[in-house]
């Protein structure tokens, strides 16, 4: 694991430039769109990609924040924006990854597949600060709902944000942060 940390700045849509040069343990600061989506919303959009139905965005360089934001304070756009833990998106992530899906944000660790998927197709996962939602929540300046508005903070919404921080947990040349650090932490 390096042992030089970096900071890089991210704009959404990504490209495969732009995420190439991430190593793990890099952090990032994100500034401009992403969208959210959890459980119910990973599992309506793989029944529509199976249907070879339209999405209810372009997938193509896109990040995907793994949030049910609650309800926004009056003069705010969102609430707290804490991350999920993403294993539960695990079983969607490599189809979504291979249909353009750039970066996904969440907390702890992910499935050998969806590492494989990342090497394969050139994407980052990104973790966020678990317990930290009502500060990450103050990092959105947009909110507008995209999809599945029925599925309350589960719906697909179109964040737009600025200085959001995140680290590299995974990146394109398959290295892990949880498993390096662990191994790097058993040593001492």
């Amino acid at each position: 694991m390096s042992t030089s940390v970096r900071t890089m700045k991210l704009r959404p849509p990504l490209t495969t430039s732009d995420v190439s040069d991430l190593r793990i343990g890099d952090k990032v600061i994100i500034d401009g769109p992403i969208y959210t989506a959890r459980d119910a919303a990973h599992k309506r959009l793989f029944e529509l990609i199976e249907a070879k139905k339209d999405l209810p965005f372009p997938l193509d360089g896109q990040v995907i924040y793994y949030v049910g934001p609650t309800p926004p304070r009056p003069g705010r756009p969102i609430g707290a924006a804490g991350p999920t833990t993403s294993y539960r998106m695990d079983t969607y992530t490599p189809t979504l990854i291979e249909l353009g899906i750039k970066a996904t944000i969440g907390k702890g660790p992910r499935a050998p597949e969806v590492i494989e998927a990342m090497k394969r197709f050139k994407a980052v996962y990104l973790v966020a600060i678990g317990g930290t939602g009502a500060l990450l929540g103050r990092r959105v300046v947009k909110s507008e709902s995209v999809a599945f508005e029925d599925l309350g903070t589960e719906a697909i919404r179109r964040l737009t944000v600025k200085d959001f921080p995140a680290i590299v947990a995974n990146d394109v040349s398959g290295g892990d942060l949880f498993t390096e650090a662990v191994a790097t932490y058993a040593q001492r």
